[in-house]
This record gives structure tokens, sequence and C-alpha cells, in this order.
């Protein structure tokens, strides 16, 4: 199962995609995280300590370097498709059986240019997505702009996240257009903070056909993360996690259901 999942800022974006993974995780799956946000907020909502630093992947410069053959960040000849396949397990952040990876911001030195940093975050996406039995979730960015043609083709779904208001709906709407013109066809949308006052028959019109596949009910709690963890240093669900599992597990039965 390989799952991105977009929206507008702020519409919680990273507590759908911790609640997936810490659910996955829980069940005894092996699940890769992807942080793609570069304000990256998912190793906190999966129970990471602050003091715990989770070095951004486009940061490691000697491993960009010794990686790509780079010897600087723009100019010159570099590989683009750099070694890849020992990252997971060699560079990630091991929470029980969740392997955390933060890719960080890629700062580009002009329009359509691709730096060394972006080859090696590219092709280790790629290859999470191509290359691997593990379940992957992928906490976007509001655009799709890490996902090329070949690793958007090899995901199982394109989860956008809503909160019912106007502008999160249209932002829908342009990833769905954004995930078509790269061969994304399974796009779905999960309604996040819905209140017994949410008119959820107007939001299901209001996405245009783009299939709703659940809700997240409002609760500051799921602010503070889907794991914690545990006397034994394993993660636990968060009371927050365990008292909308129902609602978390109906979105993986969706997920999990045949294209």
């Amino acid at each position: 199962m390989k799952i991105a999942i977009s929206g507008k800022g702020g519409v919680g974006k990273t507590t759908l995609s911790a609640l997936l993974v810490g659910t996955w995780a829980l069940k005894g799956r092996c699940v890769i995280a992807l942080d793609a946000d570069p304000d990256a907020n998912l190793a906190s909502a999966l129970g990471v300590a602050a003091s715990e630093e989770v070095q951004p992947l486009s940061e490691m410069g000697d491993l960009i370097a010794e990686r790509t053959g780079a010897k600087g960040n723009y100019g010159g000849y570099f590989k683009l498709n750099p070694k890849v396949d020992d990252i997971p397990e060699a560079y990630a952040k091991h929470i029980g059986t969740i392997r955390l990876l933060t890719l960080g911001g890629i700062a580009r030195g002009g329009g359509g240019c691709i730096c060394p940093a972006s080859a090696l975050v590219r092709a280790l996406m790629t290859h999470v997505v191509l290359g691997r039995d593990d379940v992957v979730v992928m906490d976007m960015e509001a655009g799709i702009e890490h996902l090329g043609r070949a690793t958007a083709q090899g995901t199982d779904a394109l989860i956008v996240v809503v909160d019912g208001s106007p502008w999160s709906v249209r932002t829908a709407l342009r990833v769905k257009a954004l995930a078509g013109d790269i061969g994304m066809t399974r796009v779905q949308a999960v309604l996040n903070r819905v209140t017994d006052a949410t008119d959820i028959a107007r939001i299901e019109r209001d996405l245009d056909g783009v299939p709703l596949i659940g809700h997240v009910p409002y609760d500051m709690d799921l602010a503070a993360g889907a794991l914690r963890k545990g006397p034994d240093g394993q993660p636990q669900a968060t009371e927050a996690l365990t008292r909308h599992a129902p609602a978390v597990e109906a979105i993986v039965a969706a997920l999990d259901a045949p294209r």
C-alpha cells in the first residue's frame, strides 16, 4: 500500500498521515513514513520527542555528495539515479516497525532546474514506492511537486484532506487536476474536523466527483499525535487514536479495497 497525502496547509494532512501510519504499524505492518512537507511535523505526530533530532535528507550534505558525486549544490555533473536502497534502514528514524524519513525543503537555483539534493530525494521516493514491499505513507506539501510521473503511477492512492472550508475544497480540485497530469488516477478525499454541524452532503457535492472515503471527528487531542513512547520504548497508541480508531479503520478499509 503506497499512499500520498496532500491538501491545503492547515487542514490536517500530518494528523491523518500519523493516524494511518500508527494504525498500520500497530497492526504489525512495516511502514515507511515520508515527511515531504518542508514544514515537517510528522516526527512529533509519531511520538518523537523534540530533543530527538530528525535531520532532513536534503541537509545531509556528505551523503548527497557521496551518492550523487556532486562537488557543489549547483553546476557541474552529478548522478540522476544515485544509490538509495539502503537509506530507509540506515538513515531513517526507527519507531518500532516505522521508518521515518524527513525529506526537507529543496532550494532551487532556477525554474525547472534539478540539484543534487532533489535528485537524491526523487530517487528515494521512486525506490520506496516501486522497489519496496513496505506500506508507504507520504505526507506531502499542498502540491505534489516531489512526485515524478513514475512515482505517481506507482502509488495506490492520493488522499486529499479537506476540512469543509471552500478553499480546502478548491485546493483538492486543483490537486486532482495536477495528479491527472502525471497519471495518478485514484484521487480520494478524507474530511477532517467533522462536527454535528458539518454538512457532509454539501462537501461531497462540492468535491465534484472526488470520492469521500472517510471522516475524522473534530478533536483537539488529535493534534498531539497518534503515537507515544511506551514504558518499553515501543510505540503505543495515544488516547486520541484509540478513541477514534473506528473512523481511522474505516479509512484504512477503504484504501485496502480493490480498485
